[in-house]
């Protein structure tokens, strides 16, 4: 018989990571990394990912936010997190948002539902007849003619200049050679 793998649940759980004793061995322009680093290998941990892979967890802009508050080197002592774990990636968020932050987040979130719900409109534009369209069509040729022929006439310039420039330095350096014998 096969064994067959059972469709994994959706975990929830709640931890206070206590992060002083990871960042206090460390120079004080790496707590904040170690920080967070301490909080990847304690969720991979604690909510037993395979080969605890850190690639696999989700940090919350809000919860990087709030270890990186008070700068790279004061971050808190202790974090209290809620980490979801559904097929193998864990998104770990704070547990606990302050206010400020829950209206933030909200805003951010009807602002992500209205971007997908709106499909993009294209306004529907008239045909043209026949006859338009052959008049709007040389119009468009005599436009693009118009530009090409600008183009080269600068780009014409351009060559002319830097002929000019690379003459001027060879003549200069051939006579004040010839001066100098």
């Amino acid at each position: 018989m096969a064994e067959t793998k059972p469709t994994e649940k959706k975990i929830e759980r709640e931890y206070v990571i206590p992060l002083r004793r990871f960042w206090q061995n460390v120079p004080n322009y790496e707590r904040s990394g170690k920080a967070i680093k301490a909080i990847k290998n304690f969720i991979a941990k604690h909510m037993k990912l395979y080969d605890r892979d850190l690639d696999k967890i989700k940090l919350d802009v809000h919860m990087n936010n709030e270890v990186w508050f008070r700068g790279r080197a004061s971050p808190p002592s202790k974090i209290k997190v809620k980490a979801i774990k559904e097929n193998g990636i864990v998104k770990v968020e704070l547990a606990e948002l302050p206010e400020h932050l829950k209206f933030h987040k909200a805003k951010v979130e009807r602002m992500h539902k209205k971007s997908e719900k709106k499909p993009e409109i294209v306004p529907a534009q008239p045909q043209p007849t026949e006859t338009a369209k052959t008049e709007e069509q040389k119009k468009d040729e005599k436009e693009k003619e118009k530009a090409t022929a600008e183009a080269n006439t600068k780009i014409a310039e351009q060559q002319t200049k830097a002929q000019k420039h690379t003459t001027k330095v060879k003549e200069e350096s051939y006579h004040r050679v010839a001066l100098k014998k």
